[in-house]
């Protein structure tokens, strides 16, 4: 992997603990409202740029969430 951009798993795991506590206590499942999950996050691997030959560029770097040396 080089670069991902994806949503927060653990906030993603939050939500749909939501969801099953509101069906859970009687909700009708197709009330529940559709939530976009955020926030999402920014990985890069810097060690398979180098690999490839590649440079992030530091604007990039400064944005990622984690940076996989």
């Amino acid at each position: 992997m080089l670069i991902a951009y994806a949503p927060s798993l653990p906030a993603l795991h939050y939500r749909a603990a939501s969801y099953v506590d509101e069906i859970l206590k009687g909700a009708n499942p197709a009330n529940l409202p559709v939530e976009r999950p955020t926030p999402f996050g920014l990985v890069l691997n810097a060690r398979t740029a180098g690999a490839l030959g590649l440079t992030i560029p530091r604007d990039l770097l400064l944005e990622a969430t984690e940076v996989i040396q």
